[in-house]
């Protein structure tokens, strides 16, 4: 089938090209226009701080995610003629913004602040934040500096940008000194970045199209592009040194596409399917945040298989024989018994059980330390301190607290008008007033009978909570769950009452909740998809079930090394990193779902190629070696290509993305050397000719051949 899919493609090559470059061109177009329709919301559909924050949309005219904090530096703060100059100024930026309405000016600390309040979702409120400034502005009076979720979005956007241009910087460069000592000086070095450029360009202009329906993460553009980078220009490589490698046995170059197509394209295939597998689980997590995540990550390998199996045909037949060449000697010529790769497997394959115990102790180390993983929803302070947003959120933070732009909103839903304002009522609020005023961790209570604190159907009252660290924080989500499983209890609320904890603080609780409440059924799904799409690929019931375990320990090592670079400080400041207690609470899902995938591309490709060669002779020794020689060198090329992708996430000034790269850049480093060069290949040289054993009774019901070994066994020979 896939033979007949390469003639058809050969035939319309290029109209093939011609469909490509229409998806350049519509993807370059829609990164430039993406930005603006992308934000870092942590809303949780469904749970008690969606509720309030409906709640305060629909009856206080206020979204938390769309309200900006003004902040101005005073040297007196008790001088009223200087608040009501500055208050005058917040009414006019207030007015500067569709639904704006100026707040009460608040001091403390030296400075006097204030809010912005609308009723704009986030993306539509970080568009006005240049507006609130330039109304703010004034020459002779204290500089006003906005903050806020819609301020700091709206500033960190070029942030991003750099950031990608950066990884850019360190990435491209990289890969071309690779694939130049892979392939040579030829043409084929330029047949990778084609390809990427067109995959991502596909998956971004896919991404344009779903942002104006659904809400998607800032963070995708980045993990798009630099994951995007890696995992296209390694799918191309591996198929074009496949290509190399079947011209150099004298195949003329139409019949050489075809026979690289069905190995090499085949197990591009499988491993863009294995990659996927892992991602498209994040899409089912009812979390939108990670789900815009997952959504981001799938399109990469589903671009990347629709690419390779049309656009890098095409652009093999382009290139003449001599243009493949020009490398040096073709490596089907190579003495594959000889070679440094097979000869460690086979000093591997010697004493398996000392290589192995080795092995899985290096793994079991770097795990140790995920025993002190700590997460958070987001944090500030892992972001650069140049913006004015963040600038004026570390000001309030210092001089007040860094509960003050991100309080706890108790919403009180009384069941009908006027109930709110009823003696039983307000008696019950007052008691959960006076009990959060004791609380240590509370800075700030704010209650009261009439507006901004009861709404105007006097149907619902709140009760706003300052805490004493920032909304991320252990503390504040101890806080958040004292709140909820104690505090609003012994306040004893007349029947018929309900209480809901919403803010930034709650809803980051949630978002903590929620995710890591579905992450068991996730490692679940991923296990059984993948191997699922690995008994298929390798058509054997032991490989994938090896596969997953050792994928399993090489997450396992990632996450603890991330504890131990980020935590514990150890590398952090040679790198530039940030030395954090916490880590992003996204991180460790999509890191899973990720590195899951993308572990299993060098494994699909050794094994399908070991697995070419038991076929041709049920040797296991011989196959593992055969296997590990042939694909030693360009799967270690594709992992350094793929390091130094995500090393562009590593030289970013963003917390949670530095988090993400250094834990891909280790696990690919990790997963390359102890896995597939030290753990493979002994464990296969214990489990000998059983790699290879698959039931007739399973392979009917997976639709794949059986087994040499399973036909053997079933007739006694």
């Amino acid at each position: 089938m896939l033979e007949r899919w390469t003639r058809f493609v050969l035939r319309f090559r290029f109209a093939v090209l011609a469909c490509w470059l229409v998806v350049l061109v519509t993807g370059v177009w829609s990164s430039s226009q993406l930005p603006a329709l992308l934000v870092n919301s942590f809303a949780v559909p469904g749970t008690d701080s969606d509720r309030a924050r409906a709640i305060l949309a629909d009856s206080f005219d206020e979204r938390d995610e769309g309200a900006f904090t003004v902040v101005f530096q005073v040297r007196r703060t008790s001088d009223k003629a200087l608040r009501a100059r500055l208050a005058h100024r917040l009414e006019r930026g207030a007015r500067a913004v569709p639904t704006g309405r100026a707040g009460t000016l608040q001091a403390g600390g030296g400075i006097l602040y204030g809010n912005v309040e609308t009723t704009l979702a986030l993306s539509d409120a970080k568009r006005h934040t240049t507006d609130l400034r330039r109304a703010l502005t004034d020459p002779g009076g204290p500089a006003a500096l906005v903050t806020g979720q819609p301020a700091i979005q709206h500033d960190l956007d070029p942030i991003f940008a750099s950031d990608l241009r950066r990884g850019e910087a360190i990435a491209l460069p990289a890969a071309l000194l690779v694939l130049l000592a892979v392939l040579g000086l030829s043409l084929a070095v330029a047949i990778p970045f084609v390809f990427a450029a067109c995959t991502i360009a596909g998956a971004m202009a896919a991404v344009y199209g779903i942002a104006h329906v659904l809400s998607v993460a800032t963070y995708v553009t980045n993990l798009v592009v630099l994951i995007g980078l890696g995992l296209a220009i390694d799918y191309s490589l591996l198929v074009v040194y496949r290509f190399r490698e079947e011209l150099g046995r004298g195949l003329p170059a139409e019949d050489a596409i075809l026979r690289t197509m069905a190995t090499a394209g085949r197990a591009v295939v499988f491993s863009g399917l294995a990659v996927a597998t892992g991602l498209a689980t994040l899409v089912l997590v009812p979390v939108p945040f990670v789900r815009s995540l997952g959504i981001g990550g799938l399109l990469i390998p589903l671009v990347s298989i629709a690419a390779a199996l049309t656009l890098q045909p095409a652009l093999l037949s382009l290139l003449e024989r001599h243009a493949l060449r020009l490398g040096g000697t073709a490596s089907g010529r190579r003495d594959v018994e000889r070679g440094i790769w097979a000869r460690l497997a086979r000093a591997v394959m010697r004493r398996p059980a000392g290589y192995l115990a080795a092995g899985s102790a290096v793994l079991l180390a770097a795990a140790a330390p995920v025993l002190y993983l700590e997460l958070t929803p987001a944090s500030v302070t892992g972001f650069p301190s140049s913006p004015a947003s963040v600038r004026g959120y570390e000001l309030l933070r210092e001089r007040v607290g860094p509960g003050a732009i991100t309080p706890i909103q108790m919403l009180v839903d009384a069941g009908a008008p006027e109930r709110a304002r009823r003696p039983e009522t307000r008696a019950a609020i007052d008691r959960l007033a006076d009990d959060l005023f004791h609380d240590p961790e509370v800075y700030l209570v704010a209650s009261g009978p009439r507006a901004p604190y009861v709404d105007r159907s006097s149907r619902y009252a709140r009760v706003i909570v300052v805490g004493r660290h920032e909304y991320g924080d252990g503390a504040t989500r101890s806080l958040v769950d004292r709140l909820r499983d104690r505090l609003v209890p012994e306040a004893h609320f007349p029947a018929g009452v309900h209480v809901y904890a919403g803010g930034a603080p709650a809803q980051g609780a949630d978002f903590l909740e929620r995710i890591y409440g579905t992450f068991p059924w996730l490692i679940l799904a991923v296990l059984v998809l993948t191997y699922g799409v690995l008994l298929r690929a390798f058509r054997s019931l032991l490989l994938p079930l090896k596969a997953v375990l050792l994928n399993l320990l090489s997450v396992a090592a990632a996450y603890g090394l991330l504890v131990v670079v980020f935590r514990w400080g150890v590398g952090a400041d040679a790198l530039r990193l940030y030395h954090l207690d916490q880590v992003d609470g996204w991180v460790p899902i999509f890191l899973f779902a990720t590195l899951f995938g993308l572990s299993m591309d060098y494994e699909v490709f050794m094994v399908m190629r070991m697995r070419e060669a038991w076929d041709d002779v049920p040797d296991n020794a011989r196959a593992v070696a055969h296997g590990l020689e042939r694909t030693g060198g360009v799967v270690t090329a594709a992992a350094l290509i793929m390091v130094a992708a995500f090393s562009g996430f590593v030289a970013g000034r963003v917390a949670g993305l530095q988090e993400f790269g250094v834990g891909l850049a280790l696990a690919v480093l990790i997963d390359v050397t102890v896995v597939r060069a030290i753990l493979v290949p002994s464990l296969m040289a214990v489990l000998g000719r059983y790699n290879w054993w698959l039931p007739a009774s399973i392979a009917r019901l997976a639709r794949v051949t059986p087994s040499p070994l399973a036909e053997r066994s079933r007739h006694g020979t």
